[in-house]
């Protein structure tokens, strides 16, 4: 029974208006709250009249009680029908919090898309972890998802590395070494940077030398970051050469096209020039709205070449169409919507997020001034490593192994991930692998926690009677379990994995409290014993579930 709306559904045939429920910041304030706000106009009357009239009006299978709290209608639940339905539905169900509302649809992700010149940095790496987690609620509503990576293999930084490896292969690791070094004596020598546009003009004419110096200089960071990525369980489906932009005449399709709406002109130093004088978005971060599409040569620039991808991926995507990009970029996305709209081409979904701060401040790879991703994580996990022998001196060997990483690498996602993209991060070590608070390691202590209780309990269990769950610590747990399918909801459609990061870290908040206030396995009478066991599973399979759509594993101990 979806007590949400069968209220809605009551409410409905009532007052003949389509309303939406709240869920009360106190439990006393009942399961599910009724702003009577959102009726007044169409039953012109004052919203508490409403509240009162309807309190004494509707009557709804599995509400208890419902109250008239001012202009509020509050509804509680039938505990005892509340409980079984709820962890029926987790037990029944394999996929509990999907709604399958992607079944049969197809979605696009386009994220990390690096500059392929070196290791990626943390703050960098927001993107791939978040976007990862996307993916991943995707695919659990049923979208099936094509996750993609533009490759910059023609940009100025790649002629750079080119020039710098003087027709060696460096190794993946000596790369970022190469570029910084690079941007050192381009300050002091003029003449290099003309060198680097000297290059990219032979790799535009289609020198088959230089192609292949680019190749083999990109292949070679993107098997580095692949790799690095992997290691935390990020993974790609397709990798897209910007080159084939240039190759394929794409470029100068786009700029025919763009031609024919009016808005591109030839600018005083011969460059292609977008106007885009209209766009209010635009206009409003430039004081002169255009976007240059090509140098004085004719060679491409990065923007009409974004362009070309983008209309391609608007063709790919079946249905949702997704883009990751850091905040610095929202200008500049702004710029390349205003050019698809000329084109009448839709502009893909858009989550832009702020960067991760460290006691040094931003980070920045031209400087070299730089926190690799790489090296971050292996920090993790060497910290996790000692905090897990100073409460388990005897764990070694592979299972120590296999519980730092998990638990490392789960600390990084859990610390950025439940920050709204919008909002910069701080990242503090302490914080993100404490084993209490608002923290991965404490959420993935919970599930070892659970798992500790089922192995002491070995006897069969009967189907439980779940009346007997009566607790306010029982009901707190049992509310917050049902309202799992609607944060995986907001968090798919909004594209916000955010709300599934604060969603566990409140389930394991609650199942704490009851852990304390009701105990399992020395809870008396046989009935009461499998009712809080059952809870118990229940609470397990949704932090299973939850942590996996954050990409973090679940420990079995800790």
């Amino acid at each position: 029974m979806d007590f949400k709306q069968s209220i809605i559904n009551a409410v409905k045939k009532e007052a003949n208006v389509e309303v939406a429920l709240e869920v009360p910041p106190n439990p006393d304030l009942g399961d599910f709250a009724l702003p009577c706000f959102q009726l007044a106009k169409a039953l012109r009357k004052n919203p508490a009249q409403i509240a009162q009239e309807l309190a004494k009006k509707l009557a709804i299978k599995g509400i208890a009680r419902i109250e008239a709290k001012g202009p509020y209608l509050n509804f509680f639940v039938d505990k005892g029908t509340n409980a079984e339905k709820v962890l029926t539905a987790i037990s029944d169900d394999a996929l509990y919090g999907s709604s399958g509302e992607g079944k049969g649809k197809h979605a696009l992700i386009e994220h990390t898309s690096n500059n392929p010149n070196a290791d990626i940095h943390v703050g960098r790496a927001r993107n791939s972890i978040i976007a990862d987690s996307v993916v991943r609620l995707l695919k659990f509503q049923g979208y099936a998802t094509d996750v993609h990576y533009f490759v910059n293999d023609i940009g100025k930084q790649i002629a750079m590395l080119v020039l710098a490896a003087n027709g060696k292969k460096p190794a993946y690791e000596q790369l970022l070494k190469l570029y910084v070094d690079f941007n050192a004596k381009l300050k002091e020598n003029d003449d290099l940077e003309q060198d680097v546009f000297a290059l990219l003009k032979k790799l535009e004419d289609g020198d088959a030398k230089v192609r292949k110096q680019f190749r083999g200089i990109v292949d070679n960071c993107i098997k580095g970051q692949r790799a690095i990525l992997s290691d935390v369980g990020i993974e790609f489906d397709s990798f897209d050469y910007e080159s084939e932009y240039l190759f394929n005449k794409r470029t100068e399709e786009v700029l025919a096209a763009l031609k024919r709406t009016g808005k591109l002109f030839t600018d005083e130093q011969q460059r292609q020039v977008l106007d885009l004088k209209g766009f209010p978005e635009v206009e409003k971060g430039m004081k002169n709205p255009v976007l240059v599409l090509t140098r004085s040569d004719g060679t491409s620039l990065y923007p009409l070449r974004d362009i070309a991808y983008t209309m391609d991926k608007a063709s790919w995507a079946k249905g949702r169409n997704i883009l990751l990009l850091g905040e610095d970029q929202k200008l500049y996305f702004q710029q390349v919507a205003a050019a698809l709209s000329l084109l009448k081409v839709a502009p893909p979904e858009i989550v832009h997020y702020a960067f991760i701060v460290l006691a040094d401040g931003k980070m920045s790879t031209r400087s070299g001034n730089v926190v690799l991703f790489s090296e971050f994580a292996k920090e993790a996990v060497e910290r996790a490593r000692k905090e897990i022998l100073a409460r388990t001196p005897d764990m070694k060997g592979k299972a120590l192994d296999a519980l730092a990483r998990m638990i490392g690498h789960g600390a990084i996602k859990f610390s950025i991930i439940k920050v709204s993209p919008d909002k910069m991060i701080t990242f503090d070590w302490d914080q993100a692998l404490s084993f209490e608070g608002d923290s991965g390691p404490y959420v993935q202590y919970a599930y070892a926690r659970i798992n500790s209780i089922l192995e002491k309990h070995k006897r069969k269990r009967p189907k439980p009677d779940y009346s007997v769950l009566t607790h306010e610590a029982e009901r707190n747990l049992i509310n917050h379990l049902g309202r799992f399918p609607d944060a995986v909801s907001q968090a798919s459609k909004n594209l916000e994995p955010h709300v599934i990061a604060n969603y566990a870290r409140e389930l394991a908040q609650l199942f704490t409290a009851f852990y304390h206030s009701c105990p399992v396995l020395q809870a008396g009478e046989d009935r009461l014993v499998d009712a809080r066991l059952a809870l118990c599973i229940a609470t397990q399979s949704v932090l299973k579930t939850a942590l996996g759509l954050l990409g973090i594993d679940t420990p079995e101990s800790m």
